[in-house]
């Protein structure tokens, strides 16, 4: 390993306690999404960026309207922009989400505290991905020392609504040109690469029939009947997902959660409407559009068997999937390469399950991976659950393979 190397390792372990304390501090901001007003931690961290000494800190707001249609209440994303050498050499983004799901019940430690115990560091958005905000920081403060080794560009992209879908976020920032990368790091965690993770389809579907007499209910169409109908045809449909298998390592099958219903007006009248709402994860190899007409189809030979109702099918949501990223990109290649420094397993590339904001950079052409602070699986760090952690051990090592990675990648 070069000595500018061991330097930047150095350089993070002097510095682990002031990663720790950076990262307790945002886990003490509240930044539910929804209700979606992550002012205080985006002003927050403006202040800490300039106190870092980064130049080009900017706090870019988001116009109300737009803000409105994701169902959030206030956005600025906030990023800052390091130049090294003649700044010609690749820009590389670094983009993590401050936005967190709300904390929910069951909590055995202050969800805003930040306590660590037994190595791990508590609290929402330890994991996810506010580990991952303090990591790419410091990772890219750790590059100081040895600048005049470099040549490009690392701009810092921390948005906040990843929780819905990332719009005004990541693709907002890439839109208007605030970044223009050659190659993205993107919220993930510490064990594994990740290269490329589910689409998303969210739909609304609401049966119409008729109200009537709870005493006379052959006067009327029963719209929870209908809706028992198209249920029972969805699930059906379910099942037949589990035999479309992906070729992408980590990710299996599609799958079809119906997650809302609603209907009815009172117990002794018949339901005119019933509703619900679905999630459809996508894998890679499918086209969201194509899963929709699926759907859009089950449904509609569902009600034939249902006099007086109608149906309509509504498009809440559609997030593509993003990758695989080729395993020789550079990227992968160079990242994988300074992973094996540091830990002492089998390295992983993989995919994921669920979706997350790499597919704007991939939708960009942007070479992207998911890498940072966090476990093997998000369900071992009770990701979107009660005491959500991360191992302070994780998020040091992934704050020095993202550091030797960046100076590989920017190496004159």
């Amino acid at each position: 390993m070069s000595e500018a190397k061991i330097e930047i390792l150095q350089w993070v372990e002097n510095n682990q306690k002031q990663i720790i304390q950076f990262l307790q501090e945002l886990v003490a901001i509240p930044s539910d999404n929804p209700p979606g007003d992550c002012y205080a931690i985006a002003e927050h961290l403006q202040k800490r960026l300039k106190d870092f000494q980064f130049d080009d800190v900017q706090f870019l707001d988001v116009d109300s309207e737009e803000v409105k249609t994701t169902g959030m209440l206030r956005v600025a994303n906030v990023m800052s922009t390091t130049a090294f050498g003649q700044g010609t050499g690749p820009e590389i983004s670094l983009n993590a989400h401050g936005d967190v799901v709300a904390p929910g019940m069951g909590w055995t430690y202050n969800p805003y505290g930040g306590e660590i115990i037994d190595g791990k560091l508590y609290g929402r958005g330890a994991a996810v991905s506010k580990s991952d905000i303090a990591a790419y920081t410091y990772a890219l403060m750790a590059l100081r020392n040895v600048a005049e080794e470099l040549n490009g560009k690392v701009s810092l992209a921390f948005t906040f609504d990843e929780e819905t879908g990332g719009d005004i976020g990541p693709k907002w920032l890439l839109d208007r040109g605030y970044i223009k990368p050659d190659m993205a790091i993107a919220a993930g965690f510490t064990h594994s690469i990740v290269n490329a993770h589910n689409g998303c389809l969210h739909l609304e579907i609401e049966v119409k029939g008729k109200s009537a007499h709870a005493a006379a209910p052959h006067t009327g169409f029963d719209a929870i009947q209908a809706m028992s109908g198209v249920l029972h045809s969805l699930y059906a449909y379910r099942e037949s997902l589990s035999k479309v298998k992906s070729a992408v390592p980590g990710i299996e099958s599609p799958t079809l959660v119906i997650g809302l219903i609603s209907g009815g007006i009172n117990t002794n009248v018949v339901p005119d409407r019933c509703t619900i709402r679905l999630d459809r994860r996508l894998i890679p190899e499918e086209n969201g559009e194509q899963a929709e007409k699926e759907i859009q189809q089950v449904v509609e030979q569902a009600i034939l068997d249902y006099e007086g109702i109608e149906v309509e099918v509504e498009r809440i949501l559609l997030a593509n999937s993003f990758g695989p990223v080729r395993e020789d990109e550079q990227l992968i290649q160079t990242l994988g390469s300074n992973w094996k420094e540091i830990m002492d397993e089998q390295l992983e590339i993989q995919g994921v399950p669920l979706y997350a904001d790499a597919r704007h950079f991939y939708e960009a052409g942007v070479p992207v991976v998911m890498f940072g602070a966090g476990p093997k699986t998000l369900l071992e760090a009770n990701g979107h659950r009660a005491d959500e952690h991360v191992l302070i051990d994780d998020l040091v090592k992934a704050t020095k393979i993202v550091a030797l990675t960046l100076y590989d990648l920017l190496k004159k």
